[in-house]
């Protein structure tokens, strides 16, 4: 049995310090810090991401590829991806899990990618004008 978004915005709703809400068919969640993240279920997946920056506030675009490819892993459950939104791209902070996982299992993902957004910005500012 998959989760459903409804029953997925229930269980978040759980946590005190986030806030959750439905558009456009996503679920909207803004943790304590106001960092927002997006959580979508399509058939056997869910998905979870946040926008780290702008690729135009990357001073060294190849150098800072370079570097997120050497260092990613030590961040657990989350990758970096660059996406394109309205027009302009953007790197964003993932993470993805099967819809049938339990409902523990998808808030250690969206925890873990609060976590590791904090992260990946202290890694990665000497990249950003």
């Amino acid at each position: 049995m998959g989760c459903n978004l409804t029953q997925v915005e229930e269980m978040l709703k759980e946590n005190d310090h986030w806030a959750v809400h439905t558009e456009n068919g996503v679920l909207c969640i803004t943790n304590a810090d106001g960092i927002d993240a997006f959580l979508a279920v399509s058939g056997e997946q869910i998905v979870v991401e946040s926008i780290l920056f702008a690729k135009s506030q990357v001073k060294d675009v190849a150098g800072l590829n370079d570097e997120i490819l050497k260092t990613h892993q030590v961040f657990p459950l989350t990758t970096i991806a660059i996406s394109t939104i309205d027009g302009q791209e953007y790197y964003v902070a993932f993470g993805a899990l099967s819809s049938q996982s339990d409902k523990e299992s998808i808030k250690i993902e969206v925890e873990t990618l609060f976590d590791n957004i904090e992260g990946f910005l202290d890694a990665y500012e000497n990249y950003l004008q």
